[in-house]
């Protein structure tokens, strides 16, 4: 028997300066057992290019993956891989830090819009010292799937209908779905019970599930507790990105782009940095 999911909690995103100077809107950044693997989501987005000039010049990752996706603008990515590129309107970077990557990235404009997100992703012990890995996926490679007039869904990761994004072969089984519905809209997703899920509301308002009890409006989340379907309506046209994820449930030791699982591994990692061996 299916079981829709409650929302569990309302969490509106804050604003705050981060990078070498840049305004964003912040919707979590913290170890919450209902997030697990989710560690943090950031929703940069201006038209004034001195609330976003400044970007993220070089910093270091360790044992999680971060995942940057663009919906109008640009950004130059460039990193110790060798790695470099432009990620574009509708483009993600999805990038594994594995045991250490350095890394920018930085306004590819000096005026417009600038709006991206950027999501960090958890990785369990047996994973954060692998070999760093970058995945750059353009935008006419992300499948888009209508199931009506009403629904439009750009499938990043994990399975819609069938159709699988271009992201595949990561530890925590990871859905990142984005998601648009027409005025006064529902929708239905099954989401497997053993994730955990949330949504973050771009644009529009809706009620995010079957209890209709509030209205959930454009820079909130909603995080969502035990089931196996998530049912949505929206009030207005409303997009929102639908995120779930296995949770890893081990010790969280984490101090600024480094992710690990005890005290003794983040110095060490801080210590390797300092040395110039980080990403050796």
């Amino acid at each position: 028997m299916t079981q829709t999911r409650k929302i569990r909690s309302i969490v509106k995103s804050i604003s705050i300066m981060d990078g070498a100077g840049v305004s964003l809107n912040r919707a979590f950044a913290k170890s919450d057992p209902s997030l697990d693997p989710f560690l943090l989501l950031d929703d940069f987005h201006s038209n004034d290019p001195d609330s976003y000039a400044a970007g993220f010049p070089m910093h270091p990752h360790r044992g999680i993956e971060t995942v940057t996706y663009m919906l109008r603008g640009e950004m130059e990515h460039g990193d110790s891989l060798g790695n470099k590129g432009i990620i574009g309107p509708g483009d993600v970077q999805w990038m594994t830090a594995g045991k250490g990557i350095i890394h920018e990235e930085m306004p590819h404009q000096t005026r417009g819009e600038l709006w991206g997100l950027q999501l960090w992703i958890n990785l369990p012990a047996s994973k954060k010292m692998i070999s760093p890995r970058y995945q750059e996926i353009v935008a006419k490679q992300i499948p888009v799937v209508k199931p009506n007039a009403q629904t439009i869904i750009k499938v990043i990761c994990g399975n819609y209908a069938e159709i699988s994004g271009p992201i595949k072969g990561l530890a925590t089984e990871p859905i990142y779905l984005d998601i648009s519905l027409a005025e006064a809209t529902r929708f239905s997703i099954p989401i497997p019970e053993y994730l955990n899920a949330f949504v973050y509301v771009l644009e529009g308002n809706g009620y995010f599930d079957d209890n209709k009890a509030t209205l959930i409006n454009e820079k909130h989340m909603a995080i969502y507790g035990h089931g196996d379907s998530i049912e949505i309506t929206s009030n207005k046209l409303t997009r929102f990105l639908l995120i779930a994820g296995k949770p890893i449930r081990e010790n969280v030791a984490w101090r600024g782009p480094i992710v690990m699982n005890t005290e003794d591994e983040l110095q060490k990692a801080f210590a390797a940095y300092e040395k110039g061996t980080f990403t050796d």
